[in-house]
Parts: structure tokens; C-alpha cells; sequence
């Protein structure tokens, strides 16, 4: 009989992988599977979003349909706060925030954000990133300031989104933690209307700008001379951009605080093109999702879409992500006062 129970969970523990599978296939086949962008069409999100919603659905066990549809609105916020309240919490709706909503939600949860987030991102369920994001500060070739250093002395009018998106914070922070003389044409819904109004001559640059997106976007920008790459706003910077001699933000730091402000700023980076789940998610969903999403970002027909678009893919893992949004929703209270009003915009 002792034989006989071990063989039976022995058996059982070998077809529980299997059953979960079948679960999960029969949960999804027929389904249809929304991804939430917060952002406006045509950016850069969009545009990771509707290529993973392209070929996602065939490694989701059941393989439902995928639509993508737009949220944009305090600075991807009001999409996360959809996810999170509003719909359904069985695997069927993935939020595609921009990465600045982790920030933006760190000090909500610790500070009490004057907006009061209707969310708490520190429950939030990470599927994965497509990339790890690199920003940049852009200026057009025929601006007065030719590089980052002109800009501590010179005044340089770029277009930005409102407060919450890296467009606005990014140079915000530029501006408080090395001295540079940044002014905002704020409002702008997102990174494609900035770059017409580049293009229009309205403003001379953009920050905060990913290097992704740049290269999807506006692919000539740079070959061509149009704009100048004047920095990187990243801790380490993009192998391709360091050859291009672009010097790092974090050098100019006023203080070696400033610099820890900018580096725990530019941490959220690394969710680049994050994709997640509202908590209370069946955790066989979670872990198909999870699943799903990596074996994605290896299809080879999406490798090649992404190349001829100008798409970087270097996915992290949800388990990943998940660990690093745990650490930073550590950062003690007092450090997180500093960041929050670094990332405050003054007028130089």
C-alpha cells in the first residue's frame, strides 16, 4: 500500500504541469486578450505593444486574440489604474504603462502623491519588459546649445508632456541636479507630437526621449544631422550611443546625492517596455503570461519585424522585475522626499 500511495504522488506531481496547462488553454481558447497602452498612438509604447500583440497569442496556451487599445492620461496612470480597479482580474487585460509610472508610484505610495494614485503599484503583477530603455536629450543641429555642457550656461526650449512622464521629469531633474538651463513647452500628449513640433521649429528639443523609440520613429534623425544627441540620461549608458562619444547626465551631477537622486530615477529603465497584471491574477495565468511573453520576444518573425522597424529586444524577465520593483519601493522615506522634489520643474 506505502508503494502504491508513493507511485500515485509520484504520478500526480508529474501530470500537475499538465494539468495546469490544460487549465489555462481552456480558460483562454475563444478568449480575447486586451493590452492597455498608456500612452497615445503612434509613440513608442504603442508601437512595442501592437508588435508583441502580433504574435503573443500563439504561445499563450489556448492562443486567444490579441487587440491593443489607448489609455493615456496622468502620465500612463489613468491606464494602470484600470488595470488595477476596473478590469477584469483573470489574465485577460495586460497594462503596457511608460516605465516612469514605478517612480511616479513610489512616491504615491510613500509620500502621499497630491494626485493620490488610485493603485498600488507595489501590487501590480510584472509580465516582462521587451527592453531595458535608454534615454536621451536631443536638441536640433541648428540650436544654440551644441552639446550638454552649453546647456548649463545656455537656454535650452524643448517640448515635454505633463508632470509623470519622463518628457517632463527627466529635464526637470536635469535642471535641479546639474544646474542646466532647460526650459518646458509642456502639454504635448506625447513623443510623436513633440517631434512634429521639433520638425515645426516650435521647440528645439526633446528629453527624455528613448533611444528605442528615436530610432523607430524618426530612424534619419540622426544620420541625416537633423538633431544632436547632447547626452544620455541613464546611469550607464547604450553601447551605441557611448561609441558616438554622448556623455552620461550622471557626470554632471552637482553633488555625489544629486548623482544617487538621478541613479535610483534612471533605475526604472530597466522595465523599459514593461508589461503587467492587476494583483489577484490565478497564479497557472501569471506563470503561462510570464511563459509566454519570453518565448515571444525569441519568435523569429517578430525579431525581424522589430530589426525593420528599428526595435530593440532585450527582454527581462517578470520574476526580474518584480525584484527590482521590490527594491525600489524599499528606498527609505526620506531619500524618496529628495527625488520627488528634484523631479520638480523650475523655470531657469
Amino acid at each position: 500500500m506505502k508503494w502504491l500511495l508513493a507511485l500515485l504522488a509520484v504520478l500526480v506531481a508529474a501530470n500537475a504541469p499538465a494539468a495546469a496547462q490544460d487549465s489555462v488553454a481552456q480558460f483562454y481558447k475563444g478568449r480575447q486578450v486586451t493590452v492597455v497602452v498608456g500612452s497615445s498612438p503612434g509613440g513608442g509604447y504603442d508601437i512595442y505593444a501592437r508588435l508583441l500583440a502580433r504574435h503573443m497569442g500563439k504561445y499563450i496556451p489556448g492562443n486567444p486574440s490579441m487587440i491593443v487599445t489607448n489609455m493615456p492620461g496622468a502620465g500612463s496612470n489613468a491606464a494602470v489604474a484600470h488595470v488595477y480597479n476596473v478590469a477584469p482580474k483573470d489574465g485577460t487585460v495586460i497594462g503596457a504603462p511608460q516605465n516612469s509610472a514605478i517612480m511616479d508610484a513610489l512616491f504615491d505610495i510613500l509620500l502621499g502623491n497630491a494626485r493620490r494614485l488610485r493603485h498600488d503599484a507595489s501590487k501590480l503583477i510584472h509580465i516582462g519588459s521587451a527592453t531595458t530603455d535608454h534615454y536621451v536629450c536631443i536638441a536640433r543641429a541648428d540650436a544654440p546649445v551644441k552639446s550638454f555642457r552649453e546647456a548649463l550656461s545656455k537656454e535650452l526650449l524643448i517640448g515635454a508632456s505633463q508632470p509623470g512622464t519622463s518628457t517632463r521629469d527627466y529635464p526637470a531633474m536635469l535642471n535641479n541636479t546639474t544646474g542646466a538651463r532647460i526650459r518646458q513647452v509642456s502639454g504635448y500628449p506625447g513623443t510623436r507630437e513633440i517631434t512634429l513640433a521639433i520638425e515645426k521649429n516650435e521647440v528645439q528639443g526633446l528629453c527624455g526621449f528613448s533611444w528605442s523609440s528615436l530610432n523607430a520613429q524618426k530612424p534619419d534623425w540622426v544620420k541625416s544631422g537633423f538633431i544632436r544627441v547632447i547626452v544620455q540620461e541613464h546611469d550607464k549608458g547604450n553601447p551605441d550611443i557611448n561609441r558616438m562619444g554622448v556623455p552620461l547626465a550622471v557626470d554632471f551631477a552637482t553633488s555625489p546625492e544629486n548623482r544617487r537622486i538621478m541613479e535610483l530615477v534612471y533605475s526604472s529603465e530597466t522595465f523599459g517596455r514593461p508589461y503587467m497584471l492587476a494583483p489577484d491574477i490565478p497564479a497557472d495565468r501569471v506563470a503561462a503570461l510570464r511563459k509566454a511573453f519570453m518565448e515571444t520576444m525569441k519568435d523569429r518573425e517578430l525579431l525581424a519585424e522589430a530589426q525593420r522597424i528599428g526595435l530593440a529586444i532585450d527582454p527581462i524577465s517578470g520574476e526580474d522585475l518584480q525584484d527590482l520593483a521590490a527594491k525600489i519601493f524599499a528606498t527609505p522615506t526620506g531619500f524618496v522626499e529628495k527625488t520627488k522634489d528634484a523631479l520638480v520643474y523650475r523655470a531657469p
